[in-house]
Protein backbone atom coordinates (compact mmCIF):
# COMPACT_ATOMS: atom_id res chain seq x y z
CA UNK A 1 0.00 0.00 0.00
CA UNK A 2 1.79 2.97 -1.16
CA UNK A 3 0.49 6.64 0.13
CA UNK A 4 1.17 10.40 -1.25
CA UNK A 5 3.70 11.89 0.27
CA UNK A 6 3.45 14.99 -0.68
CA UNK A 7 0.05 15.19 0.32
CA UNK A 8 0.64 14.21 3.59
CA UNK A 9 3.82 16.63 4.46
CA UNK A 10 0.49 19.72 2.69
CA UNK A 11 -1.75 18.27 5.12
CA UNK A 12 0.41 18.57 8.03
CA UNK A 13 1.92 21.95 7.43
CA UNK A 14 0.00 24.30 9.63
CA UNK A 15 -1.33 27.15 8.30
CA UNK A 16 0.92 29.62 10.63
CA UNK A 17 4.11 28.56 11.87
CA UNK A 18 4.18 30.32 15.39
CA UNK A 19 7.60 28.79 16.00
CA UNK A 20 9.38 30.40 12.82
CA UNK A 21 7.31 33.70 13.47
CA UNK A 22 8.59 33.83 17.02
CA UNK A 23 12.36 32.77 15.60
CA UNK A 24 12.23 35.02 12.64
CA UNK A 25 11.54 38.41 15.24
CA UNK A 26 14.10 37.28 17.76
CA UNK A 27 16.61 37.51 15.33
CA UNK A 28 15.66 40.85 14.30
CA UNK A 29 16.68 42.13 17.46
CA UNK A 30 18.65 44.81 16.18
CA UNK A 31 15.41 46.43 14.74
CA UNK A 32 13.31 46.00 17.37
CA UNK A 33 15.64 47.16 20.05
CA UNK A 34 16.90 49.87 17.93
CA UNK A 35 13.11 51.45 17.55
CA UNK A 36 12.71 50.58 21.80
CA UNK A 37 15.84 52.78 21.94
CA UNK A 38 14.55 55.57 19.57
CA UNK A 39 11.19 55.46 21.39
CA UNK A 40 13.07 55.84 24.83
CA UNK A 41 15.70 58.94 23.17
CA UNK A 42 12.33 60.45 21.57
CA UNK A 43 10.61 60.16 24.78
CA UNK A 44 13.10 61.95 26.95
CA UNK A 45 13.75 64.46 24.43
CA UNK A 46 9.93 65.54 24.30
CA UNK A 47 9.73 65.81 28.17
CA UNK A 48 12.63 67.87 27.81
CA UNK A 49 12.46 70.26 24.79
CA UNK A 50 8.70 70.19 25.39
CA UNK A 51 7.46 70.60 29.07
CA UNK A 52 4.24 70.91 30.19
CA UNK A 53 2.79 74.88 30.59
CA UNK A 54 2.23 76.40 33.98
CA UNK A 55 -1.11 74.74 35.51
CA UNK A 56 -3.07 75.73 38.13
CA UNK A 57 -5.51 73.46 39.36
CA UNK A 58 -8.69 74.18 42.37
CA UNK A 59 -11.29 72.00 43.61
CA UNK A 60 -14.63 73.52 44.51
CA UNK A 61 -17.66 71.35 46.22
CA UNK A 62 -21.08 71.42 44.92
CA UNK A 63 -24.49 71.06 46.44
CA UNK A 64 -27.23 70.10 44.24
CA UNK A 65 -30.92 70.37 45.71
CA UNK A 66 -31.50 67.24 43.56
CA UNK A 67 -28.88 65.28 45.03
CA UNK A 68 -29.86 61.60 45.28
CA UNK A 69 -27.75 58.14 46.45
CA UNK A 70 -28.42 56.52 43.55
CA UNK A 71 -27.22 59.77 41.09
CA UNK A 72 -24.46 58.19 38.71
CA UNK A 73 -22.79 61.50 37.63
CA UNK A 74 -25.62 63.43 35.89
CA UNK A 75 -25.77 66.51 37.60
CA UNK A 76 -21.77 66.50 37.88
CA UNK A 77 -21.39 66.36 33.84
CA UNK A 78 -23.84 68.92 33.73
CA UNK A 79 -21.88 71.28 35.86
CA UNK A 80 -18.80 70.37 33.86
CA UNK A 81 -20.71 71.27 30.49
CA UNK A 82 -21.78 74.72 31.99
CA UNK A 83 -18.30 75.07 33.22
CA UNK A 84 -17.01 75.46 29.51
CA UNK A 85 -19.38 77.82 28.32
CA UNK A 86 -18.45 81.21 27.48
CA UNK A 87 -20.92 82.57 30.12
CA UNK A 88 -18.71 81.29 33.09
CA UNK A 89 -15.40 82.40 30.61
CA UNK A 90 -17.02 85.79 30.26
CA UNK A 91 -17.51 86.33 34.36
CA UNK A 92 -14.03 85.10 34.92
CA UNK A 93 -12.09 87.29 32.37
CA UNK A 94 -14.68 90.19 33.33
CA UNK A 95 -13.05 89.60 36.99
CA UNK A 96 -9.37 89.53 35.47
CA UNK A 97 -10.12 92.39 33.52
CA UNK A 98 -8.26 90.97 30.48
CA UNK A 99 -9.55 91.35 26.84
CA UNK A 100 -9.16 87.92 25.80
CA UNK A 101 -11.91 86.17 24.02
CA UNK A 102 -14.01 83.80 26.00
CA UNK A 103 -13.61 81.13 23.02
CA UNK A 104 -10.17 81.48 23.80
CA UNK A 105 -9.88 81.82 27.61
CA UNK A 106 -11.95 78.11 27.30
CA UNK A 107 -9.02 76.19 25.81
CA UNK A 108 -7.18 77.46 28.23
CA UNK A 109 -8.90 75.29 31.01
CA UNK A 110 -11.16 72.18 31.77
CA UNK A 111 -13.38 70.60 34.56
CA UNK A 112 -13.07 67.20 35.85
CA UNK A 113 -15.97 65.79 37.79
CA UNK A 114 -14.11 63.33 40.75
CA UNK A 115 -16.94 62.51 42.35
CA UNK A 116 -21.10 63.61 42.11
CA UNK A 117 -20.08 66.74 43.67
CA UNK A 118 -16.90 67.69 43.66
CA UNK A 119 -15.41 69.57 40.53
CA UNK A 120 -11.70 70.50 39.69
CA UNK A 121 -10.57 72.62 37.34
CA UNK A 122 -7.59 72.72 35.43
CA UNK A 123 -5.46 76.02 34.13
CA UNK A 124 -2.93 76.39 32.28
CA UNK A 125 -1.28 80.18 31.27
CA UNK A 126 1.85 81.49 30.38
CA UNK A 127 2.90 81.53 34.00
CA UNK A 128 2.10 80.13 37.46
CA UNK A 129 0.77 83.79 38.82
CA UNK A 130 -1.84 83.69 36.06
CA UNK A 131 -2.78 80.14 36.00
CA UNK A 132 -3.46 80.70 39.98
CA UNK A 133 -5.34 83.91 39.19
CA UNK A 134 -7.50 82.49 35.74
CA UNK A 135 -8.66 79.15 38.25
CA UNK A 136 -9.81 81.00 41.44
CA UNK A 137 -11.76 83.40 39.05
CA UNK A 138 -13.31 80.68 37.44
CA UNK A 139 -14.08 79.24 40.68
CA UNK A 140 -15.64 82.45 41.50
CA UNK A 141 -17.56 82.96 39.32
CA UNK A 142 -18.81 79.23 38.70
CA UNK A 143 -19.96 79.46 42.49
CA UNK A 144 -21.25 82.59 41.61
CA UNK A 145 -23.56 81.34 38.98
CA UNK A 146 -24.40 78.16 40.99
CA UNK A 147 -25.63 79.93 43.93
CA UNK A 148 -27.59 82.48 41.39
CA UNK A 149 -29.29 79.52 39.58
CA UNK A 150 -30.37 78.16 42.82
CA UNK A 151 -31.94 81.63 44.14
CA UNK A 152 -33.73 81.93 41.16
CA UNK A 153 -35.16 78.48 41.16
CA UNK A 154 -36.02 78.69 44.74
CA UNK A 155 -37.73 81.95 43.91
CA UNK A 156 -39.61 81.62 41.06
CA UNK A 157 -40.28 77.66 42.77
CA UNK A 158 -41.46 79.72 46.40
CA UNK A 159 -43.61 82.44 43.59
CA UNK A 160 -45.07 79.70 42.17
CA UNK A 161 -46.63 78.31 45.40
CA UNK A 162 -47.62 81.49 46.87
CA UNK A 163 -49.26 82.34 43.66
CA UNK A 164 -51.47 79.40 44.18
CA UNK A 165 -52.35 79.97 47.56
CA UNK A 166 -53.44 83.21 47.07
CA UNK A 167 -55.96 81.77 44.28
CA UNK A 168 -56.96 79.47 46.82
CA UNK A 169 -57.42 82.37 49.26
CA UNK A 170 -59.80 84.29 46.67
CA UNK A 171 -61.83 81.40 46.35
CA UNK A 172 -62.21 80.57 49.67
CA UNK A 173 -63.41 84.23 50.56
CA UNK A 174 -66.14 83.42 47.49
CA UNK A 175 -66.99 80.36 49.91
CA UNK A 176 -67.40 82.47 52.82
CA UNK A 177 -69.47 85.16 50.96
CA UNK A 178 -71.56 82.14 49.76
CA UNK A 179 -72.12 80.97 53.28
CA UNK A 180 -72.96 84.22 54.47
CA UNK A 181 -75.80 84.37 52.10
CA UNK A 182 -77.09 80.96 53.14
CA UNK A 183 -77.19 81.47 56.64
CA UNK A 184 -79.03 84.78 56.31
CA UNK A 185 -82.15 83.15 54.19
CA UNK A 186 -84.88 81.10 56.08
CA UNK A 187 -85.49 78.55 53.15
CA UNK A 188 -84.86 74.89 55.08
CA UNK A 189 -84.51 73.28 51.43
CA UNK A 190 -80.61 75.01 51.57
CA UNK A 191 -79.37 72.91 54.54
CA UNK A 192 -77.71 70.50 52.15
CA UNK A 193 -75.60 73.35 49.44
CA UNK A 194 -74.82 74.81 53.04
CA UNK A 195 -72.92 71.40 54.11
CA UNK A 196 -71.09 71.29 50.62
CA UNK A 197 -69.70 74.88 51.09
CA UNK A 198 -68.55 73.81 54.44
CA UNK A 199 -66.89 71.25 53.25
CA UNK A 200 -65.23 73.31 50.28
CA UNK A 201 -64.18 75.50 53.23
CA UNK A 202 -62.44 72.75 55.22
CA UNK A 203 -60.82 71.69 52.07
CA UNK A 204 -59.48 75.31 50.79
CA UNK A 205 -58.42 75.94 53.71
CA UNK A 206 -56.36 72.97 54.31
CA UNK A 207 -54.78 73.14 50.88
CA UNK A 208 -54.02 77.61 51.45
CA UNK A 209 -51.82 75.67 54.63
CA UNK A 210 -49.90 73.34 52.22
CA UNK A 211 -48.67 75.77 49.75
CA UNK A 212 -47.60 77.75 52.34
CA UNK A 213 -45.61 74.98 54.00
CA UNK A 214 -44.18 74.11 50.72
CA UNK A 215 -43.03 78.00 49.61
CA UNK A 216 -42.09 78.02 53.20
CA UNK A 217 -39.70 74.75 52.33
CA UNK A 218 -38.37 76.35 48.96
CA UNK A 219 -37.25 78.99 50.32
CA UNK A 220 -35.25 77.23 53.36
CA UNK A 221 -33.60 74.56 50.99
CA UNK A 222 -31.99 77.47 49.42
CA UNK A 223 -29.34 78.26 52.14
CA UNK A 224 -28.42 74.55 52.42
CA UNK A 225 -27.50 74.47 48.81
CA UNK A 226 -25.56 77.84 49.31
CA UNK A 227 -23.64 77.00 52.08
CA UNK A 228 -23.09 73.36 49.96
CA UNK A 229 -21.01 75.22 47.25
CA UNK A 230 -18.10 76.45 48.34
CA UNK A 231 -14.16 76.19 47.07
CA UNK A 232 -12.60 73.43 49.30
CA UNK A 233 -9.06 73.51 48.02
CA UNK A 234 -7.32 76.67 46.75
CA UNK A 235 -5.95 77.61 43.53
CA UNK A 236 -2.29 76.52 43.74
CA UNK A 237 0.19 76.31 40.62
CA UNK A 238 1.30 72.45 40.04
CA UNK A 239 4.67 71.62 40.30
CA UNK A 240 6.35 69.51 37.81
CA UNK A 241 9.42 67.39 38.39
CA UNK A 242 11.60 67.25 35.49
CA UNK A 243 13.36 64.00 36.35
CA UNK A 244 10.05 62.33 36.64
CA UNK A 245 9.01 63.63 33.49
CA UNK A 246 11.75 62.42 31.58
CA UNK A 247 11.77 59.09 33.03
CA UNK A 248 7.82 58.55 32.95
CA UNK A 249 7.63 59.70 29.05
CA UNK A 250 11.23 57.84 28.36
CA UNK A 251 9.22 54.57 29.85
CA UNK A 252 5.87 55.56 27.49
CA UNK A 253 8.35 56.05 24.25
CA UNK A 254 10.59 52.68 25.11
CA UNK A 255 7.08 50.64 25.53
CA UNK A 256 6.17 52.47 22.26
CA UNK A 257 8.59 51.62 20.03
CA UNK A 258 9.20 48.30 21.16
CA UNK A 259 5.43 47.23 20.18
CA UNK A 260 6.19 49.09 17.26
CA UNK A 261 9.49 47.36 16.17
CA UNK A 262 7.76 43.92 16.85
CA UNK A 263 5.16 44.84 15.12
CA UNK A 264 7.29 45.66 11.92
CA UNK A 265 9.22 43.10 12.62
CA UNK A 266 6.46 40.18 12.57
CA UNK A 267 4.68 41.89 9.28
CA UNK A 268 8.19 42.17 7.45
CA UNK A 269 8.77 38.53 8.61
CA UNK A 270 5.02 37.54 7.65
CA UNK A 271 5.73 38.80 3.87
CA UNK A 272 9.01 38.38 3.43
CA UNK A 273 8.83 34.72 4.16
CA UNK A 274 12.62 33.56 4.70
CA UNK A 275 12.87 30.57 6.52
CA UNK A 276 14.87 30.29 9.91
CA UNK A 277 14.35 27.06 11.40
CA UNK A 278 16.23 24.09 9.94
CA UNK A 279 13.35 22.12 8.91
CA UNK A 280 11.88 24.08 7.24
CA UNK A 281 15.57 25.29 4.86
CA UNK A 282 16.05 21.57 4.47
CA UNK A 283 12.51 21.44 3.45
CA UNK A 284 12.90 24.06 0.90
CA UNK A 285 16.11 23.15 -0.54
CA UNK A 286 15.00 19.11 -0.64
CA UNK A 287 18.17 18.22 1.04
CA UNK A 288 19.25 17.50 4.56
CA UNK A 289 21.28 19.73 6.84
CA UNK A 290 24.27 18.33 7.62
CA UNK A 291 26.54 20.92 10.21
CA UNK A 292 25.91 24.52 11.98
CA UNK A 293 28.57 27.63 12.41
CA UNK A 294 27.76 30.56 13.95
CA UNK A 295 28.56 33.59 11.51
CA UNK A 296 30.42 35.06 14.06
CA UNK A 297 33.02 34.16 16.53
CA UNK A 298 30.65 35.38 19.27
CA UNK A 299 31.65 35.89 23.01
CA UNK A 300 35.17 34.56 24.12
CA UNK A 301 33.85 31.73 26.08
CA UNK A 302 32.03 30.39 23.16
CA UNK A 303 35.25 30.63 20.80
CA UNK A 304 36.19 27.45 21.50
CA UNK A 305 33.02 26.00 21.06
CA UNK A 306 33.26 27.58 17.65
CA UNK A 307 36.63 26.30 16.75
CA UNK A 308 35.54 22.87 17.63
CA UNK A 309 32.30 23.21 15.14
CA UNK A 310 34.80 24.54 12.15
CA UNK A 311 37.15 21.35 12.88
CA UNK A 312 34.09 18.89 12.41
CA UNK A 313 33.01 20.48 9.34
CA UNK A 314 36.43 20.40 7.86
CA UNK A 315 37.05 16.69 8.36
CA UNK A 316 33.28 15.92 7.45
CA UNK A 317 33.62 17.67 4.17
CA UNK A 318 37.27 16.58 3.35
CA UNK A 319 35.94 13.08 4.40
CA UNK A 320 33.22 13.73 1.62
CA UNK A 321 35.73 14.91 -1.27
CA UNK A 322 38.14 12.07 -0.28
CA UNK A 323 35.10 9.71 -0.99
CA UNK A 324 33.58 10.72 -4.06
CA UNK A 325 34.72 10.31 -7.25
CA UNK A 326 33.70 13.80 -8.88
CA UNK A 327 34.61 17.00 -7.77
CA UNK A 328 32.92 18.78 -5.18
CA UNK A 329 31.69 22.40 -4.92
CA UNK A 330 30.04 24.57 -2.11
CA UNK A 331 27.47 27.18 -3.24
CA UNK A 332 27.02 29.84 -1.25
CA UNK A 333 23.61 31.89 -0.49
CA UNK A 334 24.13 35.10 1.20
CA UNK A 335 27.93 33.83 2.74
CA UNK A 336 30.71 34.51 0.46
CA UNK A 337 32.56 34.86 3.45
CA UNK A 338 31.82 31.91 5.40
CA UNK A 339 32.10 29.94 2.09
CA UNK A 340 35.44 31.21 1.55
CA UNK A 341 36.55 30.21 5.10
CA UNK A 342 35.67 26.61 4.85
CA UNK A 343 36.60 26.18 1.37
CA UNK A 344 40.10 27.36 2.58
CA UNK A 345 40.36 25.01 5.52
CA UNK A 346 39.10 22.00 3.46
CA UNK A 347 41.38 22.60 0.99
CA UNK A 348 44.07 22.53 3.87
CA UNK A 349 42.84 19.59 5.24
CA UNK A 350 43.61 17.50 1.79
CA UNK A 351 46.49 18.43 1.11
CA UNK A 352 48.01 16.35 2.46
CA UNK A 353 47.00 13.54 0.10
CA UNK A 354 48.05 15.34 -2.92
CA UNK A 355 47.68 18.88 -4.72
CA UNK A 356 44.15 20.31 -4.18
CA UNK A 357 43.03 23.32 -6.28
CA UNK A 358 40.54 25.97 -5.56
CA UNK A 359 38.10 26.88 -7.94
CA UNK A 360 37.15 30.89 -7.83
CA UNK A 361 33.41 31.40 -9.06
CA UNK A 362 32.70 33.63 -6.73
CA UNK A 363 31.45 37.29 -7.46
CA UNK A 364 34.52 39.59 -7.40
CA UNK A 365 36.80 36.97 -7.07
CA UNK A 366 37.28 37.31 -3.32
CA UNK A 367 39.73 34.16 -2.94
CA UNK A 368 42.01 34.64 -6.34
CA UNK A 369 42.27 38.01 -5.06
CA UNK A 370 44.01 38.05 -1.73
CA UNK A 371 47.26 37.70 -0.78
CA UNK A 372 48.66 34.95 -1.27
CA UNK A 373 51.36 33.44 1.72
CA UNK A 374 54.32 31.10 1.59
CA UNK A 375 52.65 27.52 0.94
CA UNK A 376 49.40 28.64 0.25
CA UNK A 377 46.64 26.80 -1.97
CA UNK A 378 46.50 27.41 -5.15
CA UNK A 379 43.14 29.38 -6.20
CA UNK A 380 42.45 29.96 -9.70
CA UNK A 381 38.98 31.85 -10.86
CA UNK A 382 37.88 32.13 -15.07
CA UNK A 383 39.78 31.21 -18.06
CA UNK A 384 42.94 29.81 -16.30
CA UNK A 385 40.45 27.60 -13.87
CA UNK A 386 39.37 25.79 -17.33
CA UNK A 387 43.09 24.30 -18.01
CA UNK A 388 42.80 22.75 -14.35
CA UNK A 389 43.50 18.88 -15.11
CA UNK A 390 40.69 16.83 -14.08
CA UNK A 391 42.87 14.23 -12.74
CA UNK A 392 43.72 16.95 -9.81
CA UNK A 393 41.11 16.91 -6.72
CA UNK A 394 39.74 20.72 -6.80
CA UNK A 395 37.17 22.16 -4.86
CA UNK A 396 34.89 24.70 -6.58
CA UNK A 397 33.31 27.85 -4.64
CA UNK A 398 30.37 29.63 -6.04
CA UNK A 399 27.13 31.59 -5.45
CA UNK A 400 23.70 30.68 -5.89
CA UNK A 401 22.56 33.99 -4.94
CA UNK A 402 19.95 35.95 -7.32
CA UNK A 403 21.79 37.11 -11.02
CA UNK A 404 23.30 33.50 -10.90
CA UNK A 405 25.07 32.12 -14.16
CA UNK A 406 23.27 28.99 -13.55
CA UNK A 407 24.78 26.93 -15.88
CA UNK A 408 28.15 27.69 -14.92
CA UNK A 409 27.88 25.98 -12.04
CA UNK A 410 28.55 22.57 -13.12
CA UNK A 411 32.40 23.53 -14.37
CA UNK A 412 32.55 23.73 -10.16
CA UNK A 413 31.51 20.35 -9.02
CA UNK A 414 29.48 17.41 -10.18
CA UNK A 415 27.72 17.37 -6.79
CA UNK A 416 27.73 20.42 -4.34
CA UNK A 417 27.36 21.27 -0.62
CA UNK A 418 25.44 24.61 -0.14
CA UNK A 419 26.27 26.85 2.25
CA UNK A 420 23.24 28.91 3.49
CA UNK A 421 22.62 31.72 6.14
CA UNK A 422 19.56 31.10 7.83
CA UNK A 423 17.05 33.63 6.96
CA UNK A 424 18.73 35.22 4.33
CA UNK A 425 17.15 33.68 1.32
CA UNK A 426 13.32 33.78 0.82
CA UNK A 427 11.21 30.24 0.80
CA UNK A 428 10.38 31.02 -2.89
CA UNK A 429 13.84 31.09 -3.63
CA UNK A 430 15.38 28.56 -1.95
CA UNK A 431 12.44 26.77 -4.49
CA UNK A 432 14.33 28.12 -7.40
CA UNK A 433 17.91 27.13 -5.99
CA UNK A 434 16.72 23.24 -5.62
CA UNK A 435 15.12 23.25 -9.01
CA UNK A 436 17.77 24.95 -10.82
CA UNK A 437 20.45 22.36 -9.49
CA UNK A 438 18.46 19.55 -10.13
CA UNK A 439 17.87 20.79 -14.07
CA UNK A 440 21.69 20.95 -13.92
CA UNK A 441 22.04 17.37 -12.30
CA UNK A 442 24.09 18.74 -9.70
CA UNK A 443 22.81 16.63 -7.02
CA UNK A 444 22.87 18.29 -3.48
CA UNK A 445 25.08 16.49 -0.79
CA UNK A 446 23.86 18.19 2.15
CA UNK A 447 23.34 22.05 3.55
CA UNK A 448 25.27 23.86 6.00
CA UNK A 449 23.87 26.19 7.94
CA UNK A 450 25.57 30.00 8.99
CA UNK A 451 23.86 31.32 11.88
CA UNK A 452 21.47 29.16 12.73
CA UNK A 453 18.97 29.98 15.51
CA UNK A 454 20.66 28.62 18.80
CA UNK A 455 17.42 27.81 20.46
CA UNK A 456 16.13 26.02 17.20
CA UNK A 457 15.29 22.61 18.04
CA UNK A 458 14.12 21.26 14.91
CA UNK A 459 15.51 18.13 13.29
CA UNK A 460 17.27 19.41 9.54
CA UNK A 461 16.90 15.85 8.05
CA UNK A 462 14.71 15.02 5.46
CA UNK A 463 13.94 11.49 6.00
CA UNK A 464 11.48 10.88 3.34
CA UNK A 465 15.01 11.60 0.99
CA UNK A 466 17.83 10.00 2.51
CA UNK A 467 19.50 9.79 -1.09
CA UNK A 468 20.02 13.69 -0.71
CA UNK A 469 21.00 12.78 3.46
CA UNK A 470 24.95 12.75 4.22
CA UNK A 471 24.26 9.53 5.54
CA UNK A 472 22.02 8.06 2.80
CA UNK A 473 24.66 9.01 -0.15
CA UNK A 474 24.19 6.30 -2.79
CA UNK A 475 27.64 6.89 -4.03
CA UNK A 476 30.19 4.88 -2.12
CA UNK A 477 33.55 2.98 -3.07
CA UNK A 478 33.57 0.00 -4.40
CA UNK A 479 36.49 -2.80 -3.27
CA UNK A 480 38.09 -3.96 -6.22
CA UNK A 481 41.10 -6.07 -5.91
CA UNK A 482 41.15 -5.34 -2.17
CA UNK A 483 42.13 -1.48 -3.19
CA UNK A 484 38.95 1.13 -3.07
CA UNK A 485 38.35 1.84 -6.58
CA UNK A 486 35.77 5.44 -6.92
CA UNK A 487 32.94 4.95 -9.41
CA UNK A 488 33.20 6.35 -12.44
CA UNK A 489 29.91 6.95 -13.27
CA UNK A 490 26.60 7.10 -11.47
CA UNK A 491 22.84 8.37 -12.39
CA UNK A 492 22.09 11.82 -11.77
CA UNK A 493 19.79 12.51 -8.60
CA UNK A 494 16.89 14.92 -8.55
CA UNK A 495 16.01 17.13 -6.06
CA UNK A 496 12.95 16.62 -4.60
CA UNK A 497 9.96 18.49 -3.29
CA UNK A 498 10.40 21.50 -5.14
CA UNK A 499 8.43 22.76 -8.07
CA UNK A 500 8.25 22.33 -11.33
CA UNK A 501 8.51 25.57 -12.54
CA UNK A 502 9.26 29.69 -11.79
CA UNK A 503 5.30 30.23 -11.24
CA UNK A 504 4.87 27.49 -8.78
CA UNK A 505 8.22 28.94 -6.74
CA UNK A 506 6.37 32.35 -6.71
Amino acid sequence: MTTNKTAESSAATPLFDLQGLVVAVRRRRRLWCAMALLGLLVGAAVAVLMPPPPTAVIKVLIAHKEDQANDTGTLMRTDVQLLGTTRIAGKALQALKSPEKPEDFMRDYRGTGLTNNLLQIDVTADSDEEAVAGAKALADAFVADHVGRMLETAKAESKALLDQRDRMRNELAQVNEAIGSQTSASDPTASAGLESLFARRAELNSRISDFDLRAADARTGTPDVIAGTQIVDAARAVRHSLPKAVGTNAAIGLVLGLVLGLAVAAVGTVVADRPVLRRDIAANLGASVIAELPRRSGRPWRRRRTRKARERLTTTLARIVRGSGEPVSLLELGCARSASTIALNVAGALAADGPTMIIDGLPGAQLSKRRPKSGDLTVVSGEPAAAVPLKERRIGVGSVAPGTAWTDLQYLGSQTVLVVRAGRGSAAWLHTVARQLADQRIPVIGVVLIDPDPRDRTDGTLWDGLHTALRGRSVRPEQQNGTAQRRAERQPMWATGVPDNDQEAW
